[in-house]
């Protein structure tokens, strides 16, 4: 996915963060790539390190479109939500989608549903790739 990148002002000894602007909304999250490439245009790879947690940090949606957005030092993504045979699950967002751990278990009648799900923005990174 194509996306627009800027870096933001940074405290000592804190990890990079960046926002991120996409078609669907924009946020603040982690960058794993190169500080001097921070701002601009990258094919990215999202990552998040939180595991799916039902009711608690993922609920059904009212609006069912992808969306990204930033509610203080959280992250909430909108999408499609689909269960894996393995135990995992991938929100579809649009034209990517994110891999999630489960921690408890998501009720069958949720898959290719719309949910959302809201992590913290330390847990959700970007991750730049070169073609």
């Amino acid at each position: 996915m194509l996306v627009r990148t800027e870096s933001l002002p940074q405290a000592p000894q804190q990890h990079t963060t960046i926002r991120v602007h996409t078609p669907i909304g924009s946020a603040v999250v982690l960058w794993r790539g190169d500080l001097q490439e921070a701002d601009g245009q990258h094919l990215i790879e999202w990552t998040v390190d939180a595991d799916l947690h039902w009711g608690q940090n993922t609920r059904p949606a009212a609006a069912t479109e992808p969306e990204l957005w930033q509610e203080g030092d959280r992250v909430i993504m909108r999408g499609h939500l689909h269960l894996t045979d393995d135990g995992a699950a991938y929100l579809q967002m649009g034209h990517w989608s994110v891999l999630f751990d489960l921690t408890s278990p998501i009720p069958s009648s949720m898959d290719e549903s719309w949910v959302e799900i809201n992590v913290g923005t330390e847990s959700v990174a970007l991750h730049p790739y070169r073609t």
